[in-house]
């Protein structure tokens, strides 16, 4: 018997503006808000990644340790809830809440794959009602303590067909036995769209329009109630 996914990626999908940076303001601020005055070497980081001395991955680490530092899990359980549910009341598309139910009413096995950390991606999963979460993972150190380094890889790209393609295999699922939907707002994440049985172009760039436009696949837009496709 064939079982049905769906899989969403997060920031710009199902949400209207990325998570990553404020969830690092919201941390910093309830944690540690003296390194708000690490905020201008942050900013060099960013720069750093633009002149593409650095990649994706080691962007999200250095800012981490910078704006957070090396919390326990007790500290930062309360702050990633907070966080969470102040992005389901105030960040989620209501065409994202309507296309997640309209999926989950069909039967479909609702997954996040997300470049985030599952630190807070789990969180904000939980209350929107999937059933799993694939994400970038994080470290802890020898006392236990969360620390800026990833562990494995970072969610993105082709990096993110990887782990879609070890959580089918984790979970004893042959890709020949399910049908996957996929939904994405970004180009990097074409991989998945090519791989997926049904590939829709959510809320995206023009890059990833000209691509889906060329390929068939859907595209759908759930940021203006007047132009929103379901």
């Amino acid at each position: 018997m064939t079982e049905a996914l769906a899989i969403y990626d997060m920031d710009k999908t199902v949400t209207r503006r990325p998570t990553f940076t404020p969830f690092l303001i919201h941390a910093c601020a309830r944690l540690a808000p003296w390194r708000a005055v690490l905020l201008p070497v942050v900013a060099l980081t960013v720069l750093a990644y633009g002149m593409r001395l650095i990649d994706r991955g080691r962007l999200k680490e250095l800012n981490y340790r910078l704006l957070i530092g090396r919390p326990t899990p007790e500290a930062l359980e309360p702050v990633i809830h907070s966080f969470a549910d102040r992005q389901v009341a105030t960040n989620i598309l209501p065409g994202a809440r309507t296309r997640l139910a309209e999926d989950k009413a069909a039967g479909r096995r609702l997954v996040m794959a997300t470049a985030s950390y599952r630190l807070y991606a789990a969180a904000i999963a939980a209350r929107l009602g999937f059933d799993d979460v694939i994400a970038t993972d994080t470290l802890a150190d020898r006392k236990g303590r969360i620390v800026a380094r990833i562990d494995g890889a970072n969610c993105y790209g082709l990096g993110k067909l990887d782990m879609i393609e070890a959580w089918l295999q984790r979970e004893g699922l042959e890709r020949e036995a399910v049908h996957i939907r996929f939904y994405s707002d970004h180009i990097s994440d074409s991989p998945v769209h090519a791989w997926s049985d049904e590939a829709f172009a959510t809320n995206a760039h023009d890059r990833l329009v000209r691509l889906a436009t060329d390929e068939g696949w859907e595209v759908l837009d759930w940021r203006d109630r007047k132009r929103a496709r379901r």
